[in-house]
């Protein structure tokens, strides 16, 4: 059986990557301001599904979207209104935390891209 490494030593495996600084992408709380994309079309969109998807795509996060996420914005705010409706089943729950992930919605996932919101006088720092 192999020694326990220690990750007290400082040329631990434990330490490996922590001293190159990852690129910290800074979001503007403020939030993205580029023209809201256009729903996609083949289903009726309720007012607060509507609502749903303006604020999403002028969120902080939004700065670091493309056109290709229009698909996972699309399917999560399906999701969590049939999650809102009580009318979601616990995949659809699931696939809602995935999408949200995928869209660095949460703290979790804000974290693992590296990105943190900041206000506007904080960014110029």
């Amino acid at each position: 059986m192999p020694a326990q490494r220690d990750p007290s030593k400082p040329f631990s495996r434990a330490h490996r990557g922590q001293g190159r600084a990852a690129a910290l992408v800074l979001l503007p709380a403020g939030g993205c301001t580029d023209p809201v994309p256009d729903l996609p079309p083949g289903r009726d969109w309720s007012d607060a599904e509507h609502a749903r998807w303006d604020e999403l795509w002028e969120s902080p996060q939004a700065t670091q979207w493309d056109d290709s996420a229009r698909g996972t914005v699309a399917v999560l705010v399906i999701y969590e209104s049939a999650i809102l409706r009580g009318q979601a089943s616990a995949w659809m729950a699931q696939e809602a935390r995935h999408a949200g992930e995928a869209l660095g919605l949460t703290p979790r996932a804000m974290a693992a891209l590296g990105w943190r919101i900041v206000d506007d006088a904080q960014g110029d720092r």
